[in-house]
């Protein structure tokens, strides 16, 4: 059994690296162990918690509500590789590119409210579908 906080340190190691759990250092949980336990976290919306909780205590820190009054919805488009499930990728005919759509939903101070990732080929229409971009597990 491994200490939560070093279940935490190595999940935010992996998030500053950028490297895959495979690669996790021997000084922290075995990969398996650390990804199981951020996989059930997500899943049971653990990190989402997570992060409105700090995005409000800076919130009030700075004055604010707590909930943020407006926001800012940016999106990339990303080229997916032959690997990637076509099940997960579209194509977008504007821009011609198979691939994925990252959206960032950012509240007024700048903090993070959403990320999504869906097929290049999902195109909001007038205000529907803007479910996909709140947030949530």
């Amino acid at each position: 059994m491994h200490p939560f906080r070093d279940i935490v340190d190595a999940i935010l190691w992996i998030d500053r690296s950028g490297c895959s759990w495979r690669q996790l250092p021997v000084d922290f949980a075995p990969w398996q162990t650390v990804y199981g336990w951020f996989k059930r976290w997500k899943e049971r919306g653990v990190t989402e918690r997570i992060l409105a909780g700090l995005r409000e205590q800076v919130r009030l820190a700075e004055g604010c509500d707590t909930e943020p009054s407006a926001g800012v919805i940016d999106s990339q488009l990303v080229r997916a590789a032959d690997t990637v499930g076509r099940d997960t990728r579209g194509f977008d005919a504007g821009k011609r590119v198979n691939g994925r759509k990252r959206f960032i939903v950012i509240e007024t101070l700048g903090l993070l409210v959403s990320v999504r990732v869906l097929a290049a080929s999902w195109q909001p229409r007038r205000g529907q579908d803007r479910d996909a971009l709140r947030p949530g597990p």
